[in-house]
């Protein structure tokens, strides 16, 4: 048996702890989208590939963000990965009472109304299959049913609190 490495005093579990851990893990940035009276959306570092057969993902929502309202009802959602030219677009996603879809994002309607935002690696339209409480959280798991992964550029990524690129 080979000898552990010396560990630091372990901390008292928190979500003090919880989020200073978690900002050593890098994470890819996307931006979640539902359709409501108006759109809403917001920028996801929880993402997860869930299953390929079926094509399900997850992502975590905190049901105080404004975005909660409209995805706890929303039968469609757009799950959007963001390039690393688009981290004004993560920021704008991330920003309480920002104006998410005024004139300076280009979105459409896609399929099933989900808005789309133009420039992305990638996006998918999912249909929601459930809601799964998490504390203060929400994990939603969705099935993708509509798609495209011909976005140009090298990924967007979120690190030690901060949003930026790969580097080789």
């Amino acid at each position: 048996m080979t000898a552990s490495p010396e560990l630091a005093p372990s901390l008292t579990a928190s979500p003090e702890l919880l989020r200073s851990v978690f900002r050593r893990h890098a994470a890819g940035v996307a931006v979640i989208t539902a359709a409501g009276d108006r759109p809403v959306g917001f920028t996801a570092t929880s993402l997860n590939s869930v299953a390929a057969e079926p094509p399900l993902v997850s992502f975590g929502i905190g049901t105080s963000s404004s975005s909660w309202p409209v995805l706890a009802e929303a039968e469609y959602v757009g799950v959007h990965i963001l390039g690393e030219h688009q981290q004004e677009l993560a920021a704008t996603f991330a920003r309480s009472g920002a104006d998410r879809f005024g004139p300076s994002t280009d979105w459409s309607s896609g399929p099933e109304g989900v808005p789309l935002l133009a420039g992305v690696s990638a996006w998918l339209v999912c249909r929601v299959v459930a809601r799964v409480p998490a504390g203060d959280h929400r994990i939603v798991i969705a099935e993708a049913v509509a798609g495209d992964p011909s976005g140009a550029g090298r990924p967007l990524v979120y690190h030690q609190g901060r949003f930026t690129a790969l580097r080789d």
